[in-house]
C-alpha cells in the first residue's frame, strides 16, 4: 500500500493552493464563527475529497480555476454535514478530538453547518459555476435520505443488502462520486467521461464505507478491541447481514435480542462480535469491497497511462487497506 504523502505527491502544488484558497474564502466577520472555523481547520483529516477533485481533473486534462471551485464546494459541503451528523448522532468527538457541538453546543454547531452550506451556495453563484453546484447539491440531497432511510430501518431492523447498498451509495458513495465528477466537470463537458468517473466514485465511494463498516468489527480501539459502535447504534450493516443471512431461527433470535435489548451490554456486544467474525461476515465484506476496488482499478485502466493516474491508483488501494 503506497502511503498518502506518496499519493499526495502528484497534485501537492495545487493541494497548497487550495489550502490558502479554503482558508482565504471561509474567513468572516464574526468572531466566533472564525474561531470556529479556525478549530475546523486544525482538526481537517487527510483531505481525501479535494485529492479526488484534483486527481479527475488531471485524468481529464489539467487543473483548472473551475477545479478549485469544485474542491472548494466538495470540500464545504463534506464539512457541513459532518458538523450535522455529529449534532443527529450526539458525537462528542470526530478524529478523537472534541467535536464542534461538544466544545459550542448543538445551536452554534448547526448554525456553523449552515454556514458552510451557505458559502458554498454563494461561491457557485458568484463564480457562475451552476453544473457544480448541480452535481454536489444532488449529492448532499442523496446524503441526506440515505441517512433518513438508515434511521428508519435501524428503528425496525429490516434491512436487506440491497438495501445496504443503496444506504451506502446514497450516505457516502454519492458524495465522493460527485467529488470526482465535479473535478472532471471543471475540465469537461463530455457526457461519457462524466458518466464514466462518476460510476467509478460510486464503486469507490461503496468500497470505503464497506471498510469502515468492517473496522467496527476489528481490533482497532485504545484497548485492542472492536468498538462495537455500529451495534450499539443499532445499525446492521454487511458484516452482520451475512451471517443474518445464513444464521438459523435460534440464531437470529438472539441476534436481535442483542441489538434490540443488549446493544449497550459490552460483553453481550462483544459476544455478537466474535460470532459475526468466527461465521465469516468479515472475509465475505472483504471479498465484497475487492471486488468493487477491482471494477473501479479497471474504469480507471481506460484512461492513459500517466502520474496522476498512477496516484489515483494509489489512492484506491490506500482506501480500501488502510488501517484507520
Amino acid at each position: 500500500m503506497q502511503s498518502i504523502d506518496y499519493i499526495r505527491k502528484s497534485i501537492s502544488s495545487e493541494l497548497q493552493e487550495f489550502e490558502t484558497f479554503f482558508k482565504f474564502e471561509i474567513k468572516s466577520q464574526a468572531y466566533l464563527l472564525d474561531t470556529i472555523t479556525k478549530y475546523i481547520l486544525k482538526t481537517k483529516g487527510k483531505q481525501m475529497r479535494p485529492m479526488l477533485v484534483f486527481l479527475s481533473a488531471k485524468l481529464h486534462g489539467g487543473v483548472t480555476k473551475s477545479t478549485y471551485s469544485a474542491a472548494f464546494l466538495v470540500e464545504l459541503m463534506h464539512t457541513a454535514t459532518l458538523i450535522h451528523d455529529d449534532v443527529v448522532d450526539d458525537s462528542l468527538t470526530r478524529r478523537g478530538l472534541f467535536s464542534v457541538n461538544a466544545l459550542w453546543k448543538n445551536k452554534i454547531a448547526v448554525l456553523v453547518g449552515d454556514f458552510f452550506l451557505s458559502k458554498g451556495l454563494l461561491h457557485a453563484v458568484r463564480e457562475k459555476e451552476f453544473a457544480l453546484l448541480e452535481i454536489v447539491s444532488d449529492a448532499v440531497k442523496e446524503m441526506s435520505e440515505g441517512e433518513l432511510i438508515q434511521m428508519q430501518k435501524a428503528r425496525m431492523l429490516n434491512i436487506t443488502e440491497e438495501v445496504y447498498y443503496d444506504i451506502i451509495e446514497k450516505k457516502t458513495a454519492s458524495l465522493m462520486a460527485a467529488a470526482m465528477q465535479a473535478g472532471a466537470r471543471s475540465v469537461t463537458e463530455n457526457s461519457a467521461d462524466l458518466a464514466k468517473i462518476k460510476e467509478m466514485g460510486i464503486l469507490l465511494g461503496l468500497a470505503f464505507q464497506i471498510k469502515d463498516d468492517i473496522f467496527d468489527y476489528e481490533q482497532i480501539n485504545l484497548i485492542g478491541k472492536p468498538t462495537g459502535n455500529d451495534i450499539k447504534e443499532r445499525k446492521i450493516t454487511l458484516p452482520l447481514l451475512y451471517v443474518l443471512k445464513h444464521a438459523s431461527l435460534k440464531e437470529k433470535e438472539w441476534i436481535f435480542s442483542i441489538i434490540k435489548k443488549h446493544n449497550t451490554d459490552s460483553q453481550k456486544v462483544k459476544s455478537l462480535i466474535d460470532f459475526v467474525r468466527e461465521k465469516g461476515g468479515i472475509d465475505y465484506s472483504i471479498n465484497k469491497m475487492n471486488e468493487l476496488k477491482e471494477k473501479a482499478i479497471t474504469l480507471l485502466h481506460s484512461y492513459p497511462q500517466s502520474e496522476s493516474r498512477d496516484a489515483f491508483e494509489g489512492l484506491i488501494h490506500y482506501i480500501t487497506e488502510r488501517k484507520k
